[in-house]
């Protein structure tokens, strides 16, 4: 046990002294030469993830193993982390930059009018997402363009680092609903809902029976947070989806912002939350089948496994 925590803190000190020094040096130097120093440190990270690329793999095959040809999977796991990289780089730069953001993000047509359609309800807006595209710049930039915007966000492990972030947020805009403890995150959230504001939830991450149901995602059974459903219930707010694109190869970045919608009633609570969290998922699946190489296939999102047939949906939260 003492070697495990010994072993913990000196990957932690590597990790905070890491983001120390890529702060420091986003700080420093222009953004081509940011560009040109993180791009070769990408392609040597990528050959040091080989936990994550058979994470990756695993999750691709379980997803497209019967679409798609093993090279077409490697393709994608390699642009997944690529692109996974190029967000951490491009959001470490706005924390120190704040004009990047408004520089490399935009709205797709008909996308702010669909947003500010969703929010002149009046009951407040729950937005759909996913850990999709550059999200965390995502939310940030819906801040600075003068919406009021929260998000459940998952602090970090180390909490130097949340610390930092935290204080990175608030400058920049963003409110910070914590995922724990739940009590305060659902009454901030339903605070949020109840001020006219924007809330964003990421619900396509693996979740067990005690805090969400299982619904089908690519074909197999996920446990999925009902968070969104649960809130709507109790607030009346729509719900909309919102998820951010790179364009091509280069470092912009475009918001696709559905139109809202309501929740679909049900015979009772327990199948409302089901058909809806079910009707979410197919959403973000969607957006996903179209745009593979923007999700993060590293995560196990079919870790956790029903125990029956007939899962009873729960009311519980899951976060960033």
């Amino acid at each position: 046990m003492a070697t495990n925590n010994v072993g913990k803190n000196i990957q932690r000190t590597f990790v905070r002294w890491t983001f120390y020094f890529f702060t420091w040096l986003f700080k420093m130097l222009p953004y081509p030469a940011i560009q040109a120093i993180t791009g070769g440190l990408l392609s040597i990270a990528y050959s040091f993830v080989g936990h994550m690329r058979q994470s990756a793999m695993h999750t691709l095959t379980v997803a497209f193993g019967k679409e798609k040809s093993e090279d077409e999977l490697q393709k994608i796991c390699k642009a997944c982390f690529y692109n996974a990289g190029r967000g951490a780089i491009e959001l470490g730069i706005a924390m120190s930059k704040p004009e990047f953001i408004k520089e490399k993000f935009s709205f797709s047509p008909h996308s702010r009018e669909n947003l500010e359609a969703a929010l002149k309800e009046g009951m407040g807006v729950i937005g759909i997402s996913a850990h999709f595209g550059n999200f965390p710049l995502m939310l940030i930039y819906l801040a600075q363009m003068g919406f009021p915007t929260h998000a459940i966000i998952r602090p970090s492990r180390d909490p130097f680092i949340e610390t930092h972030f935290q204080a990175a947020r608030e400058r920049l805009g963003l409110k910070t609903v914590h995922s724990y403890p739940r009590e305060a995150c659902v009454a901030q959230s339903l605070k949020a809902l109840r001020d006219k504001e924007l809330l964003v939830v990421l619900m396509d991450q693996n979740t067990g029976s005690k805090s969400g149901v299982y619904v089908d995602f690519f074909g197999q059974k996920a446990g999925t947070p009902t968070g969104p459903i649960v809130f709507a219930m109790r607030t009346g707010a729509p719900l909309l989806p919102i998820f951010t694109l790179r364009e091509g190869e280069g470092d912009r970045h475009v918001l696709v912002i559905e139109k809202h919608f309501y929740l679909e009633q049900k015979s009772t609570d327990t199948q409302t939350i089901q058909y809806n969290v079910q009707k979410l998922t197919n959403i973000i699946e969607g957006y996903v089948r179209r745009y593979p190489t923007e999700w993060g296939w590293m995560h196990r999102r079919w870790k956790s496994r029903p125990k029956s047939p007939t899962p009873q949906a729960e009311t519980g939260i899951h976060a960033a």
